[in-house]
């Protein structure tokens, strides 16, 4: 499943600021763009010479905790290791306790942070946390 508008129905079930399908099927057509996806939940990423990012893992409200942002993350990390990446980056909101400890739970490390860098609907904005995972 990578239909566009499929992935941003799951997209808007997960965030408050979701992408409609134009702006995903944009960024799948990018190059090194690889989708790894399952009926409840996504993880898109994109690659560039040795590196890569997850650009988005977004799972159903009424499918979490029960292991599928793992999956997706685990076959994202063994088809990156595969394709030779070096290191693999992604940001995350500073206060999404399950999605950093879902990460920490794989190795990624902080290497940066965004201040502000998210908007929330009440108007406030969230550091983004940088985080990093060497494969090699």
């Amino acid at each position: 499943m990578s239909d566009p508008a499929d992935l941003a129905s799951i997209h808007a079930s997960a965030f408050d600021a979701p992408w409609d399908a134009a702006a995903i099927r944009a960024l799948l057509d990018m190059p090194g763009a690889e989708v790894e996806a399952e009926p409840d939940g996504f993880l898109l990423w994109r690659r560039a010479a040795d590196e890569a990012e997850i650009v988005t893992l977004a799972v159903r409200p009424g499918a979490r905790r029960r292991g599928l942002g793992g999956q997706l993350l685990d076959r994202t990390v063994n088809r990156a290791r595969d394709q030779k990446v070096a290191r693999l980056f992604l940001e995350v909101a500073h206060d999404n306790a399950a999605a950093l400890a879902l990460y920490a739970s794989r190795g990624f490390e902080q290497a940066g942070r965004r201040p502000a860098y998210y908007a929330r609907p009440d108007g406030t904005r969230a550091d983004a946390l940088i985080l990093a995972l060497n494969l090699c």
